[in-house]
C-alpha cells in the first residue's frame, strides 16, 4: 500500500482563533501572522491505495465551492479546485476514488466534495463512484447544528450526500468498506463525533498494531497543537479536547503511529517524541508524501 499527501486549497484564518487562549506573543513564534492577524493553513487530504483493495481518500479539504465573497471572507487563496489538481499529479481523478472517509463535515474538511463554484449553478457533488464513510453521531450534528458552529457546515451537503445513496455510517471502530485495515477513534472536544481514522500498521506487538498512520483532523491540526494544552477557539469544549488529546497522543507514541496533519502549511507527517517533562514534540517531519510505502522507516 502506498500513501500520498494530497494538497487542497489553502486559506488564512485569524491566528487568535486558531490558537484559542494562547497569547499572540507565543503563537506568533509558531505561525507568522499577516497584517490582518491571519496565519497560513493547508487543507490536506491523505490518499491510500490499495487499502482493502480500494483507492481511499481521507477527507477532501476546503475545495472551491465558495462564491468570491465567501472565499475572501475565509481567506481561501485559490479559485480553482486544488485537490483535483493534486490528485491528477498523483495519477488519479476524483472518479477513481472508491471510498472517501470524512472525519467531520465542517467546510474546511468536506468542501472539496463539491464542484467549484460557478455563477448560477447550485452545489454539485463530486466523487461519483465513492462510498462516503462518516460517523453517525457527527451526522446528527451536521443535520442539526448548534448556533455556535452552524456557520462551519455547508447547508446543502447533507442533502446531497443522502441523495447519493452512498453513505456508510460508522458506529464503532470498523466499517465494512475498509474491513480490518482501518480503525476509528472518536473525539468530541472539537465537534461531536469527530472520527479519527488510523490506517493500521503491519507490525503486531502485544496484540496491538504498531507503525500505522492516523489522520488527526482537528484534534491535532498542525505541529504546534502537538503540545497538549494548545487548542483552538473553534473547539466546542477545549478542556475535553485536551483530555482526549492527551490519551490519543500517549497511545500513538506507545504504538509508534505517525500523525498525518491536515492544516499544517509545511508538514504533512510526523512521529511523536516525549521529553523528560512529559511534553510531546513532532520529530521526523515530512512536508509531503508521494507513493510512500506505509512500512517505510522514517528518515531522521
Amino acid at each position: 500500500m502506498k500513501l500520498w499527501s494530497i494538497e487542497g486549497n489553502t486559506q488564512r484564518l485569524d491566528g487568535g482563533s486558531m490558537f484559542g487562549n494562547a497569547p499572540r506573543a507565543m503563537w506568533a513564534k509558531w505561525a507568522e501572522p499577516d497584517d490582518l492577524n491571519r496565519i497560513r493553513l493547508a487543507t490536506r487530504a491523505l490518499l491510500a491505495t490499495p487499502l482493502n483493495g480500494r483507492a481511499v481518500l481521507f477527507e477532501t479539504g476546503i475545495g472551491a465551492f465558495f462564491d468570491p465573497a465567501m472565499r475572501e471572507r475565509f481567506g481561501v487563496a485559490e479559485s480553482r479546485h486544488v485537490l483535483l489538481d493534486s490528485l491528477r499529479e498523483a495519477g488519479f481523478e476524483h472518479t477513481d476514488i472508491d471510498v472517501v472517509v470524512l472525519s467531520h463535515l465542517h467546510f474546511d474538511h468536506a468542501g472539496g466534495l463539491l464542484a467549484p463554484w460557478a455563477e448560477g449553478r447550485g452545489p454539485e457533488l463530486l466523487f461519483p463512484n465513492a462510498t462516503f464513510v462518516l460517523g453517525r453521531r457527527h451526522w446528527m450534528r451536521a443535520c442539526n447544528p448548534h448556533p455556535r458552529d452552524r456557520a462551519s457546515f455547508i447547508p446543502e451537503l447533507p442533502r446531497l450526500l443522502e441523495a447519493s445513496g452512498r453513505i456508510e455510517f460508522v458506529d464503532g471502530d470498523r466499517t465494512p468498506s475498509l474491513g480490518d485495515t482501518v480503525r476509528f477513534h472518536y473525539s468530541d472536544g472539537h465537534t461531536p463525533g469527530m472520527m479519527l481514522a488510523e490506517i493500521l500498521g503491519p507490525d503486531l506487538r502485544d496484540g496491538a498494531p504498531h507503525g500505522g498512520v492516523v489522520f488527526c483532523a482537528d484534534l491535532v491540526p498542525g505541529v504546534p497543537w502537538v503540545h497538549v494544552p494548545i487548542t483552538m477557539g473553534y473547539d466546542r469544549c477545549p478542556e475535553l479536547l485536551i483530555d482526549e488529546k492527551a490519551g490519543f497522543l500517549e497511545d500513538k507514541l506507545a504504538r509508534d503511529v505517525h500523525l498525518f496533519l491536515a492544516h499544517d502549511p509545511d508538514v504533512a507527517l510526523v512521529q511523536l517524541a516525549r521529553d523528560e517533562r512529559g511534553r510531546y514534540s513532532a520529530i521526523h517531519r515530512h512536508a509531503r508524501l508521494a507513493a510512500r510505502q506505509l512500512s517505510q522507516e522514517p528518515t531522521p
